[in-house]
């Protein structure tokens, strides 16, 4: 269960998402797009951390030393 709070809504971007989809109400509105918004971040965040860890380097030669026989 979650904490109840007052908020002004866009009546006409509510109405445009419930009539995009399945949902019924402002609350399934908004639990909708704070759910899509933290997986949005949580992506980014994701493709962030896996672009800072990017190898550059030669694989093809790397593995032809690593079972080059001498």
């Amino acid at each position: 269960m979650g904490a109840r709070t007052n908020i002004v809504l866009n009546e006409e971007l509510v109405e445009e998402v419930k009539s995009m989809t399945s949902l019924k109400t402002k609350k399934e509105v908004v639990d909708l797009a704070l759910n899509e918004l933290v997986k949005q971040l949580k992506r980014k965040k994701l493709l962030a951390m896996r672009r800072k860890g990017l190898w550059e380097g030669d694989l093809a030669g790397s593995r032809r030393q690593r079972f080059a026989t001498d």
